[in-house]
């Protein structure tokens, strides 16, 4: 059957999560005072946000836990002296201040604006509700996109098959007549192939991975399978 719909990941595969959240952290950082080098902050904290996303997934940690605790980890790992108080304000504001940053992947508007007419867009983001509205009205995206499903409002996380359920539903879409685009192995690929929807893998960090998936470095290879 022909594919209809594409059903995006939001944040590392059109939002440029990295390029976003590095220039929150430094305007954090200033308007709370705290003389701290960004780029050694972000050297610890990357991996240690990743861990938590994953134990999030995977329902071990709270959402309160991930805010408080990529924070508080990554200032032990550093041997920075902060107290709960500052860490708990912090965690606050950057998820205020996240959104204000609208750096998207090279290619995203045109790759858009190339799949806008002969697909139906939409997103299934993990991210929180409370911003990812608004990232995707900041940064211009949210046009493009039919349906927004986020896993707080199904639920469930990517890779549970029953948020992948819910977004076919709710786009009035067919398994065989999708596919999948994210930057997740274990949450966008291998959760859309178990679930028996095409992923298309945006190895934009070129990772190694099946070679039976197909996969992308840049986002307008797409026009290569679309």
């Amino acid at each position: 059957m022909q594919i209809k719909h594409i059903f995006f990941d939001l944040d590392h595969t059109l939002w440029d999560f990295e390029v976003n959240s590095a220039k929150t952290f430094q305007t954090i950082f200033i308007k709370n005072n705290m003389n701290i080098d960004n780029n050694q902050f972000l050297q610890y904290y990357k991996p240690i946000n990743m861990d938590y996303w994953k134990l999030f997934r995977e329902n071990k940690v709270s959402k309160s836990d991930l805010k408080y605790g990529r924070l508080k980890d990554t200032f032990d790992a550093l041997e920075f002296k902060i107290s709960d108080d500052l860490i708990n304000k912090l965690a606050i504001d950057y998820i205020s201040v996240l959104p204000t940053f609208n750096e998207v992947f090279e290619g995203t508007y045109d790759i858009l604006n190339y799949l806008k007419s002969k697909y139906k867009l939409h997103i299934i983001t993990n991210g929180f509700s409370e911003i990812q509205a608004t990232k995707l009205k900041n940064s211009k995206l949210d046009g493009y996109f039919e349906e927004i499903i986020t896993s707080e409002s199904v639920g469930v996380k990517k890779p549970n098959p029953e948020i992948f359920a819910y977004a076919l539903k709710i786009a009035n879409a067919q398994k065989q007549e999708s596919v999948m685009i994210g930057d997740s192995w274990e949450a966008d690929i291998i959760g859309a192939k178990n679930f028996g929807i095409l992923p298309i893998y945006c190895n934009f960090e070129n990772q190694p991975k099946d070679s039976s998936i197909l996969s992308i470095e840049r986002l307008l290879d797409l026009k290569k399978y679309l």
